[in-house]
């Protein structure tokens, strides 16, 4: 792990993020009329904001830096930190994170706060801890914490873990898709079967130079991914195996399929952001990021605090944000998310 790893999957994640925000839920057709081609900001005039994707990778990334290395300690992390940010009154937080959020308010221990659910929450934050943690054994546990504190179904788990393997490869040159296979079957139950088939469909079809919506036309969502973790995943690792270091195509390729855009984007994001690092997202898309408390500078500092409790493997304070400031930019964002949802009541159609 190189500090430029650690920045840029944080970075990556971000910028895929709000790339993506504003096609969530729309058709690949229907996106393409209503909104354009995906190469730039398309949220507000120009500029993007990010979702709960990043947000929760910013919480994943503050409770590593709080808990120095010790898992137990980045469980009760994790759970204080997602309990506070609910209370900033966050737009589109999922059904399952949201119940399970409030378990924890209600005083139920993370270990059974989550609930049965197979979306795609977990698998959105993992890619940083991919980075973050070199040990197999130990990404495997620290996936498993960070995955069933808000999600219980092993799916929601496997594809988190996956997600996590990915950008934990990235680090290094170009990835065969047969290696990440191979060592992907090795770490996973045999449970989790369903998800190898998948990503194994998904490597034969790389190989095959099928593009990412191709590939995702392929399984039978023409219509746009769902939320639905191993067909998010799937279509993630598409994108990333086949443009491990084009960070601006991977993410166009992710968007292009329609549906849950934002998520699929910052899976990618953070997986081709790890291998490519900040020089390798483009400059206008990070300078177009309207973000005035997870600003860029915001994400590249608290990277850096990542990056300096691996190495002494110490506990410290991670950077905070001011609460009014956030407050503030939430109700921005809900009234540009609402408006964005009265523009799709118009045509075109």
């Amino acid at each position: 792990m190189k500090p430029s790893h650690i920045t840029g999957s944080i970075l990556g994640t971000a910028i895929g993020d709000s790339i993506g925000l504003p096609y969530e839920g729309l058709s690949r057709h229907r996106a393409s009329k209503l909104l354009g081609f995906p190469n730039q900001h398309r949220l507000l005039f120009g500029f993007g904001m990010i979702s709960d994707d990043t947000e929760h990778t910013c919480i994943v990334a503050q409770s590593l830096i709080a808990s120095g290395g010790n898992l137990a300690e980045f469980q009760n992390q994790l759970a204080r930190r997602l309990r506070w940010w609910l209370l900033g009154f966050p737009a589109g937080v999922g059904l399952a994170t949201l119940r399970s959020i409030l378990k924890l308010w209600f005083g139920v221990s993370p270990n059974k706060s989550g609930v049965f659910s197979a979306g795609n929450g977990p698998a959105m934050r993992s890619a940083i801890l991919g980075v973050a943690i070199s040990d197999l054994d130990r990404l495997r546990e620290a996936v498993r914490i960070a995955s069933r504190i808000t999600h219980t179904d092993p799916k929601a788990e496997y594809g988190a873990f996956a997600i996590a393997l990915a950008a934990r490869n990235a680090c290094q040159t170009i990835v065969s898709g047969d290696d990440f296979m191979a060592q992907l079957n090795s770490c996973l139950d045999s449970d989790a079967n369903q998800l190898i088939s998948l990503i194994s469909q998904a490597v034969d079809s790389v190989k095959k130079a099928e593009s990412t919506p191709q590939f995702a036309a392929g399984l039978g969502l023409s219509g746009g991914v769902s939320g639905y973790v191993y067909h998010s995943v799937a279509v993630a690792i598409h994108a990333w195996l086949s443009h491990q270091h084009d960070y601006q195509g991977a993410i166009i390729a992710a968007v292009q399929c329609g549906g849950d855009t934002d998520s699929i984007a910052a899976m990618v994001g953070g997986i081709v952001g790890a291998s490519v690092g900040k020089e390798g997202i483009p400059t206008e898309w990070l300078h177009r990021l309207l973000e005035p408390s997870r600003s860029i500078k915001w994400m590249e500092c608290l990277a850096k605090q990542l990056g300096a409790s691996i190495q002494t493997g110490t506990a410290n304070q991670p950077i905070q944000l001011s609460v009014p400031g956030l407050l503030l930019r939430n109700v921005l964002f809900l009234l540009v998310v609402l408006s964005h949802g009265f523009r799709r009541l118009l045509p075109p159609y």
